[in-house]
């Protein structure tokens, strides 16, 4: 049989491989969307039932490509009929004197992102059952809050269906030939485009290395850990506790986050922002819990309304490049394969405008943004010889 044609394949229906695709269908793109695993899934990065939406940034280029992202979430709901987002506000704590989190007060202020600052003496009264760490300031994001992930997912994929697109599942990727029209091999079936987009998340170093490709990307399993309330409510989004980012907290090099109990009654979600390297197909292997360890020893320090031993413990993916920034650009070899990776464990509220940049480069069209930031240039890394 001969392969079937589209304008464009896009490989991984996480979220900014769905937003990509319900791009290219809302202009008129015969798109191809296809996913390795059956549909729905947790086994990547994008499954779970919540996620924080924030513009706090220490970079300017985030908190900016942030601006449009959340009008795509609003279009959205809307498009699917669906409420996707809960406004909570995030609470940032950070020392008050450190670069990272002085950098995020000043682009939050130059981006003019609506926020509040807690001072010492009143932390206590707006955000009850929190110890603020000695030498830390505070503020609040007000209209950050929380996306629902898995509902986020199906609804992207709803409105490109919607719009004629083709979604796959079952279709592991296992070769690719690069050329005008890029051939596409999975273990179903051969397809062919005039472009592709790669957005395989934690496989994307398979599935690069079939278009001559390796760039640093490491693989991390996150310990997804909830936390029980020992007065029921205490941290409950109905009585609006905020979700909060902890900046260089004291027992460990990397942040800490966290969001009000809502998808586990009296379970609070909070989590480390880092984990141990992983296989992707491996992933329970990975039995490293000093993560829950360092949560523990916050928890028990900062936030006293919570028993300090987590009562569910599930899992995520990340997937990360050195600088933590992610790649959004075209192959360096052949311009009509477009790559979308390493997002780090913080892309999943720039789906809509990771979708639309890594659309507008498989069209061939400039980008709505300044993508240098996000090159593969930056990793100083050479496509190996031909296929």
């Amino acid at each position: 049989m001969a392969p079937e044609e589209y304008d464009c394949i896009v490989i991984g229906a996480g979220i900014q491989g769905s937003f990509t695709a319900y791009h290219l269908a809302k202009n008129k793109k015969k798109t191809l969307l296809l996913e390795q695993f059956i549909l729905p899934h947790s086994r990547g990065s994008s499954h779970g039932q919540t996620r924080i939406i924030r513009k706090a940034y220490a970079e300017n280029f985030y908190a900016s490509m942030m601006g449009e992202s959340c009008e795509l979430w609003t279009l959205l709901e809307k498009e699917a009929g669906v409420t996707l987002y809960r406004r909570t506000g995030l609470l940032v704590m950070g020392p008050e004197n450190g670069k990272d989190f002085q950098l995020i007060k000043s682009t939050i202020q130059s981006n003019r992102v609506p926020a509040v600052v807690l001072q010492r003496h009143e932390f206590s009264q707006h955000i009850p059952n929190v110890n603020l760490t000695h030498g830390d300031a505070a503020f609040v994001e007000t209209d950050a809050g929380i996306l629902y992930a898995d509902r986020a997912v199906r609804a992207a994929q709803m409105v490109f269906q919607g719009h004629g697109g083709v979604i796959k599942d079952r279709q592991k990727v296992v070769q690719i030939e690069p050329g005008s029209m890029v051939t596409v091999t999975t273990g179903s079936g051969v397809y062919r485009a005039k472009s592709l987009v790669i957005t395989a998340g934690p496989w994307a170093s398979r599935v690069l290395p079939l278009t001559g490709l390796q760039l640093p990307l490491k693989v991390v399993r996150i310990n997804v850990c909830y936390w029980k309330e020992k007065v029921p409510g205490s941290y409950s989004v109905t009585n609006r506790f905020p979700c909060f980012i902890q900046i260089q907290p004291k027992e460990a090099e990397h942040d800490i986050y966290g969001l009000p109990s809502n998808e586990y009654p009296g379970l609070m979600k909070l989590c480390y922002h880092m984990g141990s390297e992983t296989d992707p197909d491996e992933r329970d292997r990975q039995t490293d819990r000093s993560d829950v360890d360092i949560l523990s020893r916050y928890i028990s320090r900062c936030f006293p309304g919570l028993v300090p031993e987590p009562a569910v413990v599930e899992s995520c993916l990340y997937t990360v490049t050195p600088d933590h920034h992610f790649v959004l650009d075209r192959h360096p070899t052949y311009s009509n394969i477009v790559i979308g990776a390493g997002f780090s464990g913080h892309g999943f509220k720039f789906g809509p405008v990771v979708g639309k940049v890594l659309s507008e480069l498989s069209m061939g069209q400039v980008p709505s943004y300044d993508l240098s930031p996000f090159s593969i240039r930056r990793f100083h890394t050479q496509p190996k010889s031909a296929l």
